[in-house]
């Protein structure tokens, strides 16, 4: 009897030792952080192949308010997450984890996926504007002006799929203008705060073919971020991540198992 009560504590002592060494094998969460005009659907396919490849995802809910007040809620978004984090930023979501990632030791990794990567003092629209290329100007429909003064920007839903989701299926790319996020104005011209990708390294991924970014201002951020890696694909749109998730996951699962 006495036999089997230590055979039996030994068991358990193992079986409780075995979730701490897996625990420091567990692989990095991936937290994804939409852009303007878009919501977290538009990650649908790189969710599925992530967490297909065993990866805990989190789609953050981007309120497209401000860089700071966005930043803040993405901020309390990796502050629950319980070790290691990939942030992935899509769009205007690049200013967001740029300025969320600043001091949470946490984040291990930046992807930007035809994102902006503003240095401090910069803004969406001016990296926009820095090189030639951006036809977003003309797509946008009349503001809606809010309650505080700011204004909601919209793309005209007839322009979306031409604009923004090129190489996306028209009957997609339709679902999508007619759920499409909002963002105020302010947002895409406020200052950005000093970026994460100074001292955490960054991945990016862009498609050649982007109407809202060109992709001389995507190549101009991902070398002066010193990228780590840089994907670019030949007709992708400007929702890369929509039309190409395989390419876009493969990249997030490089960065999270860089060293």
């Amino acid at each position: 009897m006495k036999s089997r009560f230590i055979l039996g504590a030994a068991a358990i002592a193992g079986a409780l030792a075995f979730p701490t060494a897996f625990a420091a094998e567990a692989k990095p969460t991936v937290v994804l952080v939409h852009g303007a005009f878009a919501d977290s659907s538009s990650w649908d396919g790189v969710t599925a192949k992530l967490e297909k490849d065993g990866y805990t995802v989190i789609g953050a809910a981007n309120p497209l308010r401000s860089v700071k007040t966005d930043a803040a809620a993405v901020a309390s978004v990796l502050k629950s997450v319980n070790g290691p984090v990939v942030l992935v930023g899509h769009s205007y979501g690049g200013s967001v984890i740029s300025a969320a990632a600043a001091g949470a030791a946490n984040v291990k990794a930046l992807v930007y996926v035809a994102a902006f990567a503003p240095d401090a003092g910069e803004s969406a629209a001016a990296l926009a504007g820095k090189f030639p290329g951006s036809t977003l100007g003309p797509t946008l429909a009349p503001p809606v002006a809010l309650a505080d003064g700011s204004k909601d920007l919209y793309i005209q839903q007839a322009k979306f799929h031409s604009q923004f989701a090129a190489d996306v299926p028209e009957a997609k790319a339709r679902l999508m203008a007619a759920g499409q996020r909002p963002i105020t104005d302010a947002a895409l011209n406020e200052a950005s705060p000093a970026p994460a990708w100074k001292t955490i390294p960054s991945w990016f991924v862009y498609g050649k073919a982007d109407k809202n970014i060109p992709a001389a201002a995507l190549d101009f951020m991902a070398k002066r971020a010193n990228a780590k890696k840089t994907v670019v694909i030949d007709g992708a749109s400007h929702v890369v991540m929509t039309s190409h998730p395989a390419e876009v996951a493969k990249l997030i699962e490089e960065a999270a198992s860089a060293k």
